[in-house]
């Protein structure tokens, strides 16, 4: 089976749509990259729906796996190495067969690898088709970080030194891959890739370096090496960014790109000098957990329709506010890849430049050199631009600059730090935006905050108490009629919380899952238009957003705890 008659059978049974599939080729054409694995990456359909027509495809059945039941001493049978390259992975055994999970079943080196496996084990065999997330579930089994860094700190403590800066470049050139630095940054970044990792931070203390990871927006500390360690392991990274080895006394700013897991990750490197060496901390970007489509980011049907219906308008501004870590910038490349066409020329200045999306012209900005957001967006202007995403507008010269360009038939999308979304007009007029020209030039305000997701498995419901209940009375009561049809809401009021199991297969013990966005919508309408015009206060302004029946963020919050989503006290206590 080659990967256009799956994509074609993807299209023929409506799965995949002929434009998706006609962009699907032309990234491919020249990037090195299998249609199959593009398809996974930009994760237009599910993995299960290409499963089955593979499934159908191929004759192999397909089998959704339950990786954390599968024994530890099975993964002996088929190396983590063989694995890795053949993309295959056990499933169990019965008496005298090895069953095995394969996301390519037709690959002849496949084949003839597991063959060699089943002839050394005296086995017979037995194969299912697989997905990419059932595979990368496995490749977390095989190889433990804890037990991967103690052993390259146990092989340090045998015999070699690792005290100097030249030591680590010498085990690099003669060592090979398997040298015991080398070993504990590589098994420090997988880590941190497989288990949805935002950034690590390697620092420096008295006793010891702490590195820790910021999963789903919180710190977890995953491992402690000897302070000896510090210097070698920072010079790595450091290496591996191609920063100044000899500069320790200031900070420095560099960018790598890797390969795991079939995917290429990119990792944004800073480091910063203290006390006891220099800490570093690094932010991982991966396309798999961070580019994602506007209907997976958490836009429930009454959102979504509405920033559709902007994105659609010939010109306009879509400004999106929220703190620092509120999904911003995934939300940004959402709306990206649903306007990236070929008959679009899409340009954006950034800072920095976090994901590569294929036929869009990106751009970073260097402020230290005089090429800032305003700079760059008089450039972008000469360029034929019809859509233009500016990163941030921070200053009074990129806000006019930006409102300039959606007056003159761009699209312009942007992020603006404000509590709500009914606060982007006030910030704007502070940054000297005359008040007449928004009218004109919005099109959308948009806020949002990211909330830990509740895992599906793990998490209980409860009847919610009565305090509880008259609380979601109180935050429902203003809801437009829609939505209250739609939501479907049933009282008593059901609330789900989260219920941690050790040995849950998707949430490790956590009791959460990844993260979902709050949002809530303020559009420019003639009624807006005609308070900006005016003096108007913000209550003004909120009345008008209850005219037009905006759902808030903690009503947006409120009603995906109803669904299950989240907890209710994670609602509140983000939309206090």
């Amino acid at each position: 089976m080659t990967d256009q008659e799956l994509v074609q059978a993807l299209v023929s049974k409506g799965v995949l749509r002929d434009a998706e599939k006609a962009e699907l080729e032309k990234t491919t054409r020249f990037g090195g990259t299998s249609l199959e694995d593009a398809l996974y990456a930009r994760r237009s359909v599910s993995e299960e729906e290409v499963a089955a027509v593979k499934s159908e495809l191929l004759g192999v059945p397909y089998r959704a796996v339950d990786v954390a039941a599968i024994p530890d001493d099975l993964f002996k049978a088929i190396p983590r190495e063989t694995s890795l390259t053949y993309r295959v992975m056990p499933v169990g055994r019965e008496k005298n067969m090895l069953v095995v999970g394969m996301l390519r079943p037709d690959d002849p080196r496949a084949q003839e690898a597991l063959r060699f496996i089943a002839k050394r084990e005296g086995v017979s065999l037995g194969v299912y088709l697989i997905t990419p997330s059932t595979l990368n579930a496995a490749w977390r089994r095989y190889a433990p970080y804890r037990t991967e860094v103690e052993s390259a700190v146990k092989e340090i403590s045998r015999g070699a030194s690792a005290d100097t800066e030249d030591r680590v470049l010498l085990e690099e050139a003669t060592a090979g891959e398997d040298a015991p630095i080398i070993k504990i940054v590589a098994s420090t970044l997988r880590h941190a890739v497989e288990g949805g990792a935002s950034d690590i931070h390697i620092e420096p203390q008295r006793t010891r370096v702490r590195i820790r990871m910021r999963i789903d927006g919180r710190l977890e500390e995953v491992s402690s090496l000897p302070p000896s360690l510090a210097q070698p392991v920072v010079s790595r990274v450091k290496v591996l960014a191609r920063l100044k080895l000899d500069e320790t006394r200031i900070p420095q700013d560099g960018r790598f790109r890797t390969l795991i897991g079939g995917r290429d990750i990119d990792y944004r490197v800073s480091t910063f000098p203290t006390p006891a060496g220099e800490k570093v901390a690094i932010r991982v970007l991966d396309p798999a957990t961070g580019m994602k489509g506007l209907d997976q980011i958490g836009l429930e049907p009454y959102h979504l329709s509405a920033v559709e219906r902007a994105m659609e308008r010939p010109f306009g501004m879509i400004l999106i506010s929220g703190p620092t870590g509120s999904g911003k910038t995934t939300t940004l490349y959402g709306m990206m890849q649903r306007l990236n066409k070929e008959t679009v020329n899409m340009v954006s200045l950034e800072d920095p430049v976090e994901y590569f999306v294929e036929g869009m012209n990106q751009s970073q900005v260097h402020p230290e050199i005089g090429y800032t957001f305003a700079s760059g967006l008089r450039q972008i202007l000469r360029q034929d631009p019809d859509v233009i995403m500016v990163g941030e507008i921070r200053d009074t010269e990129t806000a006019n600059l930006a409102v300039n360009a959606a007056l003159t038939g761009h699209v312009m999308l942007s992020t603006i730090h404000t509590n709500n979304a009914i606060g982007v007009i006030p910030r704007l007029i502070d940054l000297e935006v005359p008040p007449f020209l928004l009218s004109s030039s919005l099109n959308l305000m948009m806020a949002q905050r990211l909330i830990l997701r509740l895992c599906p498995e793990c998490k209980k419901e409860t009847k919610a108490p009565k305090e509880v209940a008259d609380l979601i009375d109180e935050t429902l009561a203003a809801l437009p009629p829609a939505v209250k049809t739609s939501a479907k809401m049933k009282t008593p009021y059901t609330i789900w919380t989260a219920a941690p199991r050790e040995n849950c297969p998707v949430c490790r013990g956590k009791g959460t899952a990844g993260r979902v966005a709050l949002f809530e919508l303020f559009s420019m309408t003639r009624e807006v238009s005609d308070l900006v015009t005016k003096s108007f206060t913000e209550g003004a302004l909120v009345d008008e957003a209850k005219r037009q029946g905006m759902v808030t963020l903690r009503q947006d919050g409120v009603l995906k705890a109803l669904k299950g989503l989240v907890s209710m006290e994670e609602v509140m206590r983000e939309t206090a």
